[in-house]
């Protein structure tokens, strides 16, 4: 990932934090037939030091856990808050003119090795702790041990889990730390103004007053 300074964020444990409330990975492996992907809810646990471990489940029907090169890093792909950003958000524009369009967004790049298994009670516990923690915010949460168990064990032969550990996380807040601070106020309003994301509205804010 391309990654210049200001932008550049390494701390662990809001990395971490980041990719709990993303929740949704992209899994990239390099197989026979070249690179492959899939899009799977993903938990992170701080374990081993520095960057922790990537856990999560695929299909079995999915060839990726076949064909994934053992000796290759895998790659878990994290996309958070995102906006189109307008030029004519700028006061700077009417200064000089000289302003482009850009997209501020989040990104997280998480790299080592990825190791598949389908040991039914690992995968009991991956499901069941990816279940506890989407639901936990309902009133009324759904657990695994609601569903028949004969039915939770047909469920756990058809996928595969896997486990990456970390040995490389990458994090990118890209979010107009490059542009002087009345550009960045224009890009708060003019997000709050069009509803585009209030997520990123609020960072560029918070990543400003640190510029």
């Amino acid at each position: 990932m391309y990654l210049p300074a200001q932008f550049k964020e390494d701390r662990v444990e809001l990395l971490h934090e980041a990719i709990r409330r993303i929740a949704l990975g992209t899994l990239v492996t390099l197989g026979e037939d070249g690179l492959e992907a899939t899009h799977a809810p993903m938990l992170v646990d701080p374990a081993p030091s520095p960057f922790g471990t990537l856990v999560g489940h695929i299909a079995r029907a999915n060839p990726q856990w076949r064909t994934a090169r053992p000796e290759a890093s895998a790659l878990a792909i994290f996309i958070g808050p995102e906006a189109y950003i307008s030029p004519g958000w700028y006061p700077t524009k009417q200064q000089t003119g000289k302003v482009v369009p850009t997209w501020n967004y989040v990104a997280i790049h998480a790299a080592g090795r990825l190791r598949f298994f389908d040991d039914a009670e690992r995968l009991r516990a991956i499901v069941t702790r990816l279940t506890e923690t989407h639901e936990r915010s309902r009133a009324e949460p759904w657990q695994v041990t609601d569903a028949p168990p004969d039915y939770v064990d047909a469920m756990l032969k058809a996928i595969v889990g896997f486990e990456l550990t970390v040995e490389k996380l990458d994090g990118k807040w890209k979010m107009s730390q490059n542009r002087p601070a009345e550009d960045q106020a224009g890009v708060v309003a003019g997000l709050t103004r069009e509803g585009r994301s209030a997520e990123v509205a609020a960072i560029v804010a918070e990543r400003g007053k640190k510029s």
